[in-house]
């Protein structure tokens, strides 16, 4: 008998891998498109789009995914992905083009997945983050990520075998101040400043036009917290919203 030490998919990483496929199962059957950045290893970008599109078991559905290679992810990512897709990543932590895409997720409405290794992003930083604790800068590649998104395509249509795991429950407050409900500040990015102290936001909800008087110039690409109409500060890159 062979006894297995140390094994590459721990409780921990397992957990990950169910919560992200049952995330990623529950968009695509509202209609998401998949679309994957790896600024720095693009072949596992087009290999998981590959992996989606192009189902290696007979029977397994087609879905949609798309691989984004240019030299910019964040605005191929800014001017591809809509309310409800979802975006995942191949990247160490500190691949800043990438935390530029992830930071945006609320505003954009996408569901953001990184997968890498060594030091992890920041708690909050991605909605799903399958991370490889393994700090060797070959990791990415020795086949674990693969490994990765295999298990992630295989789960997400174990759950599509179960019809009723693809509805998500609607939410609830049970917190005395429930954030879903309450008017708390939305993050948002700026599309275009006028000269009228006001901007057009790009939201969770859609295009918004914000008063922008109690902010310092903006320009396109900023991201604000949007509160009752106005924006109410300007967030630095390296500021978590």
């Amino acid at each position: 008998m062979t006894t297995v030490t140390d094994p590459l998919i721990d409780h921990g990483l397992a957990g990950d891998l169910a919560r992200a496929a049952l995330s990623l199962a529950q968009r695509f059957s509202a209609g998401a498109t998949l679309w994957c950045i790896a600024p720095h290893w693009a072949p596992h970008a087009q290999h998981i789009a590959v992996e989606f599109v192009h189902p290696v078991i007979v029977g397994k559905k087609a879905l949609p995914a798309v691989a984004l290679t240019g030299p910019d992810p964040m605005d191929s990512a800014r001017v591809s992905v809509r309310a409800g897709d979802v975006v995942i990543a191949v990247a160490t932590a500190d691949d800043q083009d990438v935390l530029a895409v992830m930071r945006r997720g609320p505003a954009w409405a996408v569901t953001t997945m990184w997968i890498g290794n060594g030091a992890r992003p920041r708690p909050g930083t991605a909605d799903h983050v399958l991370w490889l604790d393994d700090p060797d800068p070959t990791t990415p590649a020795t086949g674990q990520f693969v490994l990765l998104y295999h298990l992630l395509w295989e789960l997400t249509h174990v759950c599509f075998e179960h019809p009723g795991l693809l509805n998500p429950p609607p939410s609830e407050c049970t917190d005395e101040v429930c954030i879903t409900c309450s008017d708390e500040g939305r993050l948002g990015e700026v599309l275009r400043p006028a000269d009228d102290g006001t901007a057009h936001v790009r939201t969770a909800t859609g295009t918004e036009t914000v008063s922008t008087v109690l902010v310092e110039a903006l320009t396109p690409g900023d991201l604000v917290l949007v509160h009752a109409g106005m924006a109410i500060t300007k967030i630095s890159e390296d500021q978590r919203p």
